[in-house]
């Protein structure tokens, strides 16, 4: 059976890349090869388009009107509390709605919105924000985490990821709390609800989990080394980033089939979210965003 795999994008861009905000959205010709796979021939990632000029974007999430708020680190190394971190808005079709809807983070990575609010992973706690205007909110720090990243919202809790700690903290505008640890959830990264059921991933050994309570959790695949965002894919399966370039389609009976790979050409492959047949991609090295569409039944 056959799909695509990307070895290449060459990219034509339409207006400048680089500078500290994001550029009008970039038209791309993508240079494909059939390779044989486990995925279904009907079963394939389209490219749509490829937004520029965003600083080290990293986490993603759907804007109420439709849009898609993307999260930059910003200039400077992602540790430093400088204050150079923010949050983009896309519409829809890739163009800049907002270059910097929300400021004054460090470092935002994951990002999710809940009752009004978009909330944002910033290594030492969440910051909170209006998601109709970007007005500030204030931030719920998260004493001795390591490592904030993914964030999503799982039966009305809103819950953020700490990579270096494999702990799960919910989080409050009022504060927050330890949701869930295990120590074989080490280099925890994507988290994503799913009606009764938390999907995460893992870095170390690149696990997809399925867990559904205490004691309820399920290894559905591993060896997706640097796994990082997770989606459902309509009609069954799973679609799992691994951050230094590549996308991995998971069968329900937990087979793992490369759709992407781009390390050849230096593109990340971050947050990975999927918002009903539409993929988007923070793509931390070069400064852009992907968005494909699935296709095929």
């Amino acid at each position: 059976m056959r799909t695509l795999i990307i070895p290449s994008l060459a990219v034509l861009v339409l207006a400048a890349c680089g500078g500290p905000a994001p550029e009008e959205t970039a038209e791309v010709a993508v240079v494909a090869e059939e390779v044989e796979t486990a995925i279904p021939e009907t079963r394939a990632l389209e490219l749509v388009w490829m937004a520029s000029g965003f600083e080290q974007p990293e986490g993603a999430a759907l804007a109420p009107d439709g849009g898609y708020f993307i999260s930059n680190i910003g200039p400077g190394p992602e540790t430093e509390k400088d204050g150079n971190g923010y949050i983009s808005k896309l519409n829809a079709d890739g163009t800049v709605a907002a270059a910097k809807f929300a400021e004054g983070l460090d470092a935002p990575a994951g990002l999710a919105v809940h009752q009004g609010v978009l909330y944002a992973a910033d290594r030492d706690g969440v910051a909170m924000f209006d998601a109709a205007t970007g007005a500030a909110k204030g931030k719920v720090v998260i004493e001795g985490v390591a490592f904030l990243n993914d964030m999503t919202v799982w039966k009305g809790d809103v819950l953020v990821s700490d990579s270096g700690t494999a702990t799960i903290h919910k989080v409050t505008p009022e504060g927050a709390s330890v949701f869930a640890t295990n120590a074989g959830w080490e280099g925890i990264n994507g988290i994503l609800g799913d009606g009764d059921r938390l999907l995460i991933t893992t870095m170390t050994e690149g696990k997809l989990i399925d867990l559904r309570g205490q004691g309820a959790e399920t290894l559905i695949a591993a060896g997706m080394k640097d796994a990082d965002g997770v989606g459902l894919v309509p009609g069954g399966g799973y679609l799992v980033s691994s951050w230094p370039g590549e996308i991995h389609h998971v069968s329900e009976d937990g087979v793992v089939s490369l759709m992407v790979d781009t390390k050849a050409d230096g593109i990340l492959q971050n947050d990975l979210s999927v918002f009903g047949d539409v993929v988007i991609v923070p793509n931390w090295e070069p400064g852009t965003v992907t968005a494909w569409k699935i296709v095929g039944q």
